[in-house]
């Protein structure tokens, strides 16, 4: 009989696989504004400026002084473009945002301030913050944070410097009663920017906000991983090397003699061959669904690749590791991945030992390609390119892992048969 603490590691793991799901998981959604760093966005002055006061001025290039001096280093990415090149890195997925400034806004702000002393209708003059809502949901949340928190103040100098500038130009001449601004110039003076809100490129309906790429993305790893665990597990059984449980029956056939090596070809080429019925079966209830896809047949054919992926390297981890690596697949693909996709919590936003695991996780190198090819068009720049050379990498890494093991056991003699020596083809097993 064997020893009852032999029982006790599978309590071991849970516990320890548990409090591995907890501190991944509540580390990346707690407080992601206090982790920013790097957050990627666009700045765009067109203020031609104008005269006032008698006085060219460019009050557009003010702005853009005091946003970049209050914005805390390492925290943002501010980037000064031209209005052509930030519509690119939004169309790309580049930056997460726009603030821009148009080509008139200091003239309409010294129509504003001449409208506080000469009755007539106005306009405040506007600034856009173009959220990018097809980079991410939340990283669309953060970008109206960092913009309102920003302009805020921006209103508040440039407020208090107007109002100056009119009180200046009310101040009257020796002998005369003084002139006060009206109550309603005063309020208009104090906020005299509007500031407006849009989303860039709207996502249609369906898109779930942009999480329908992350879940997307989640669908493609599961079939990948949890396929793999079906097929090992299926084909040990088939082969002899398990048993097999369907309720009451148990079904435990002799083990038939191959190599370890013979075993996960043929569970590679049950991957390949589930892989493009799964990708297929996915974008067919997506279509059910209603959701919108512009590049089908590209989702279909990085679908099918990102299954087999997925599914090649686990299977690898299994036959390398036996048991232990349901474990290690489940870590990798599982407990770190979702953490560090960056589809839902953007990677800027999350603690750096999360952000680093985005640089080899296969969830966060699906997330982009299938991201690129729902909301991006399928462009190579915005996260296409990227996901499908590491996924191709990724797959590369799981066939040299599994045909270096499983060579290596078989040359060392470590077969699944409980023998010593290489069973002769068509010989019983001992």
């Amino acid at each position: 009989m064997p020893p009852k603490r032999g029982l006790l590691p599978p309590v071991a793991i849970v516990t320890l696989l548990v409090a591995l799901f907890g501190y991944m998981y509540l580390g990346y959604t707690s407080a992601p504004e206090q982790h920013l760093r790097d957050f990627p966005i666009a700045l765009v002055n067109q203020d031609l400026g104008d005269t006032l006061d008698g006085k060219p001025t460019n009050i557009g290039d003010s702005i853009t002084e005091g946003v970049v001096a209050g914005i805390p280093d390492g925290k943002i990415d501010l980037r000064l473009l031209g209005i052509n090149e930030a519509q690119q890195q939004l169309q790309s997925g580049e930056v997460y945002g726009a603030i821009i400034i148009p080509s008139d806004f200091t003239k309409r702000l010294a129509i504003l301030g001449a409208a506080a002393i000469v009755p007539g209708d106005v306009e405040r003059p506007i600034i856009t913050v173009s959220v990018n809502q097809r980079a991410g949901a939340f990283a669309a949340q953060i970008v109206d944070t960092i913009a309102e928190q920003a302009l805020t103040k921006v209103n508040a100098t440039v407020g208090a410097q107007l109002t100056d500038l009119v009180q200046a130009k009310l101040r009257p001449a020796p002998g005369m009663p003084p002139t006060e601004i009206s109550g309603a110039s005063r309020l208009l003076l104090d906020t005299p920017i509007d500031v407006v809100f849009t989303d860039y490129r709207p996502l249609p309906d369906g898109a779930g906000h942009g999480l329908a790429a992350f879940f997307y993305t989640l669908v493609l790893l599961l079939a990948g991983f949890i396929g793999a665990v079906i097929i090992h597990t299926m084909t040990d059984a088939h082969f002899g090397y398990a048993p097999a449980e369907y309720g009451p029956w148990y079904l435990h056939r002799s083990p038939t003699p191959m190599s370890r090596w013979r075993i996960l070809l043929i569970k590679w080429g049950l991957a390949a061959l589930t892989a493009p019925l799964a990708s297929a079966a996915l974008l067919g209830a997506a279509r059910v669904l209603d959701m919108p896809i512009d590049r089908p047949l590209l989702l279909f054919l990085y679908g099918t690749l990102a299954v087999t992926a997925v599914a090649v390297t686990a299977l690898s981890v299994l036959a390398a590791f036996g048991t232990a690596g349901l474990v290690i697949n489940m870590i990798v693909f599982v407990v770190l991945g979702l953490p560090s996709s960056s589809g839902t919590v953007p990677i800027e936003a999350t603690p750096p030992f999360i952000a680093n695991l985005a640089a080899f996780e296969p969830m966060h190198q699906i997330y982009l390609a299938v991201r690129s090819l729902l909301y991006f068009g399928g462009h190579m720049e915005a996260g296409m390119s990227h996901g499908f050379w590491m996924t191709v990498c990724g797959l590369g890494v799981g066939v040299v892992l599994g045909a270096v093991a499983t060579h290596t056991y078989d040359l060392g003699g470590l077969y699944r048969l409980g023998v010593s020596h290489k069973p002769e083809a068509g010989a019983a097993p001992k």
